[in-house]
This record gives C-alpha cells, structure tokens and sequence, in this order.
C-alpha cells in the first residue's frame, strides 16, 4: 500500500489521541462531541493559518468582473483577501466585504471596470501541501489538548513539535516560492540608486 500524505481523518485521529480518545473510523455520522469538536478545531486553525497568504494559497492578476445586471463584483465564498494591483487600484480603495467587494473611496459596491488582484484561497485540506497539513496538524492538537484537558506536561511536548512543524512549512514556502527582492520594485529600489555624482 503506497504512502499518501495526511488525510484529514488521520489527522483528527491525531488530536483525539492527544486527549487519550480512541481513534475513530470516519468524520462522517459521528455522534461522538470530541470528534465534533476536533474537527471544528482543525478547521479553525486551517482559516486562521491559511489567512495569512502562502504561496499554495495565493494567486496574483486574478481579473474579477462585475455582474453586468448589478454592477457588483462577488467572490467566490473560500476568498479570504482581495488586495488590487497598484496598476488598477488608481481612484478606488477595495476592501472585501462578506463576497462582495466594496470601493470605501467612493463609498459603493458598484464598479464600471474589472479589477485585478492578488486573491488569497481558503483551500480544503486535501488541497493542501504536505508541509501545511503536518504544521496545522500539530497546531489544532495543541489547541484541542488545551482546550479539553488543559495539561502544561502535553502542552510543552506539543508546542515544541509546532515550532518545528512551522520551520519545515517556513522551509517549503521558501523553497517553493522563490522569494526575491527583484519581484518588487519598491524593495529593489532600495539598491537600485544611482552613483553619486563625483566634483
């Protein structure tokens, strides 16, 4: 049998063993408030980690047209940011508003051209990365162990396996994505001055 990476069955699995609870079968048709509670957990920590835009989550030049009848722009309901490009942000402030975008300089939720942005996904676990999984894994037992039991003994354990599992999700962002100071100009400007004039 060949290894996959974690499902979200195993992963519930692993929170309720923080706790001593048995492992279960299946999330779906449990009656049992621990499952419940895990779950919610892990998807709670999912939003809150993936809100803060990684590259598996984050796409750029997202073009978002409005509706032709309304003149409003919706989104899909797993958008967590719009943020515009510079470029096309000129006269309007977006902010994101339930689904749908709203232009707090001109006070409307109306817009006469489309707009292109950076977007950032809430994604399902199973399209997440390995890396991510293993780090909000980690996480949500941490918080799942304190908020059922609450022991400092399981806390320091957990909270040492975090840091790590958030160095190797840091890691694989780093290898992914490429960072580099060309990608910006406002930070390439920083070394991109010219030589001093010389007497």
């Amino acid at each position: 049998m060949p290894i996959t990476t974690t499902t979200k069955l195993q992963a519930v699995n692993t929170m309720l063993a923080t706790i001593g609870s048995a492992p279960v079968n299946t999330l779906s048709g449990s009656n049992s408030a621990d499952v419940t509670m895990a779950v919610q957990v892990l998807d709670e920590v999912s939003l809150n980690v993936q809100s803060k835009g990684w590259h598996f989550n984050t796409e750029y030049g997202v073009v978002l047209t409005a509706d032709p009848i309304t003149s409003e722009i919706v989104v899909a309901s797993n958008v967590m940011l719009v943020d515009p490009e510079p470029e096309d942000s000129i006269g309007i402030d977006v902010v994101l508003r339930g689904t749908r975008l709203y232009d707090r300089k001109n006070r409307t939720y109306a817009f006469t051209k489309p707009v292109t942005a950076k977007v950032i996904w809430a994604l399902e676990w199973e399209d997440l990365p390995q890396a991510a999984k293993n780090y909000l894994m980690i996480r949500a037992s941490r918080i799942f162990q304190d908020r059922v039991v609450g022991s400092e003994k399981h806390h320091a354990f957990t909270e040492r396996d975090e840091l790590i599992a958030l160095a190797g999700l840091r890691n694989y962002e780093g290898e992914t994505a490429d960072h580099s100071i060309f990608d910006n100009y406002s930070v390439y400007r920083v070394i991109d001055r010219p030589y001093p004039y010389r007497f």
